[in-house]
Order: C-alpha cells, then structure tokens, then sequence
C-alpha cells in the first residue's frame, strides 16, 4: 500500500514539474494560482483545518483565497493527491495539513518545492508533546506485521478535541497574520470569538461526561475518538484502531465486544459516519439482550465540497456528536 502511493506521488510530482515550466507567475510572492497578482492563497488538507480558518478569516475573507484539498468525500487514510493539489500546494502562500502516516505525501511534496516564504503548519508538530502515540486496547484488532514493520505511529485524529482545536486556531491565526499583515486586529478579533465558542462547547462536554451514568463507549468500528474520550476521562473498546485499514473483524473480537456491552451495561454501541454498520450489529446480535441502540459519531473524514455548501461546520458536527455522545452514555 505505502510502495504503490510513493510510485504513484513520485509519477505526480515528475507531472507538476513539467507542467510548472520554468518557473512561478505572478501571484504574491511570485506564486501562481489566480489572475489577481494581490490574492493570498491557504491550502487546507481536511476539513476541519478549513473550517477553523475559515472562521478565522471572517465574513469578508479579503484578498485570501482559501482551498480545502481533500474534500471528495475520500478520508484521509485513502487520498491519493492529484497534479493539481501538489500544485497548489507549492503555489501557496500558506497551507495546514496534519502530518500523521495518511499524509506522509506531503513531506515529499515540500522537499520537492521548498519555499521559505510559505508559511506551513503541521498539526501534530503544534501539539509537540502532547501528541498521542496509537494504541491498541484490550480486545482490539492489531495489525500485528504492519506495527512491526513501521513501529510506532501518532494517533492523527488531532482534530476531535476541542481543546486540542483551541491550540492549532492560535497556530492558524498567527500563521495569518505572517502572510496578511495589515489584517492582524480582524483576525484577533476573529479568533477570541471562535475561541469562546470552542470552549463553551468544550464546557458542555465536560458537564455531559462528568453527569453521565456511564463512563464508557464502545465502538464496533475503527476509533478515532481517542482525543475526544481522553479530554473527558472516558474509557473505551473497539474493534480497529483509528488508522487501521481493517474492515473485517474476527469472531474473537466481536464476542469480547459483546461481553463488553454486557458487562458494562451499554445502551449504545457506536460506529463511525462512513460505517456499513455491520460489526456494530454483529456485536449486538452476540449480546444477551440485543436492543442495544447503533449510533453514529461523525469523524469529520468524509465532509464533502457540498456539505461546505450547505453549511456544515465543524462546531455543528462536535455539537450533533455531544448529543449522540449523550445517549451512548445514559
């Protein structure tokens, strides 16, 4: 799998090459991208690093154009990046990506097209020490040759904290300010009151957990939530890790699953929003009573370019997964 995306981006990044000729045009500092010479291009890989720039730019954007790359539908562990994306990529005056295993692309990307003008921030350099290493707990599928052969990995699902959320919004916005400026006291402004809306809502999911009867959450799916749950001291089970490219698990994992729901007293097993839902249900069906609720967490891993349209957000999102959260925890 890794082999096949180094062929195909290494083939991708000979393509930009020729198609960039012999040089940048126009755009600020001598970027390309958009017939107006005083357009400030950010590049997003996801969505919600759009999303909280977006929020940060404000109503009246300016003179910034802002891109999200990976918005197909496609999530982050299977984007392949086309010529176009690595172009905009190099021709950008600033752009965020989160740097765990899915987009290790990008490093070969930027080595290919070092600008010491671009402004680039990688999310899990933001949190430093405070990134979590994967992990597998008790009863979870692991990928026992891949672990081996690769060794450790950060959980990259950085995104679904809150407070984590907070912290890369201060990145972003400092980051704004270095390419724009003259704009400095909107994005300020911009930011304290994203800010407080972060934390509000963090405050709702402290009350939620801290009252709640149950303290556990068991997913039958892949986990990406282990920020989330860490932020709020809550425990959980799955069958796969957040990055793992499992989708079948044994019978193994889900009868100890279904123990677990038993044990435990569940109400509610969970999956993730791209889920077929059948892990979950096979869990269900090897429960002693078998009327557990199946309920979908939105990982944010497949927001398309028409949810943007339509309005999605990312505190839209985190507020529908606080409601689900509290039913999986009555």
């Amino acid at each position: 799998m890794k082999k096949t995306r180094i062929i195909i981006l290494s083939a991708l990044l000979s393509l930009t090459m020729i198609l960039s000729g012999c040089g940048r045009l126009g755009g600020s500092n001598g970027k390309a991208g958009s017939p107006n010479t005083d357009t400030l291009s950010v590049v997003t890989t996801i969505f919600p690093e759009y999303d909280w720039t977006k929020n940060l730019l404000g109503e009246n954007p300016g003179n910034v154009d802002l891109k999200l790359l990976i918005g197909s539908g496609v999530d982050l562990h299977s984007y392949q990046p086309s010529a176009a994306d690595i172009m905009a990529i190099e021709n950008c005056d600033m752009f965020i990506y989160v740097g765990g295993e899915s987009d290790a692309w990008v490093e070969d990307v930027l080595k290919r097209s070092p600008d010491e003008n671009r402004v680039v921030i990688k999310l899990l350099d933001v949190l430093g020490g405070e990134a979590k290493e994967e992990e597998i707990v008790e009863g979870m599928e692991a990928e026992e040759e891949e672990e081996a052969e690769e060794g450790e990995e950060y959980d990259e699902h950085v995104w679904l904290s809150l407070r984590c959320a907070g912290i890369f919004c201060d990145a972003i916005e400092e980051g704004l300010v270095t390419i724009n400026p003259e704009n400095k006291e909107t994005y300020e402004k911009n930011l304290a009151g994203y800010r407080a809306e972060l934390e509000a809502l963090n405050g709702e999911y402290e009350s939620v957990c801290e009252d709640a009867s149950k303290k556990t959450v068991l997913f039958g799916d892949r986990f990406p939530f282990r920020y989330l749950t860490d932020d709020y001291g809550l425990e959980y089970y799955a069958a796969f890790a957040g990055c793992s490219a499992e989708s079948e698990a044994s019978f193994k994992t889900i009868l100890f699953l279904a123990q677990k729901t038993d044990e435990c007293h569940l109400p509610a097993i969970l999956t993730i929003e791209s889920s077929d839902g059948r892990i979950a249900q096979a869990v269900r069906d090897n429960t002693k009573d078998g009327n557990q609720e199946i309920l979908t967490m939105n990982s944010m891993q497949s927001v398309t370019d028409s949810d943007v349209k339509e309005g999605v957000t990312y505190l839209g999102i985190m507020k529908e997964n606080l409601e689900v959260l509290k039913e999986a925890l009555k």
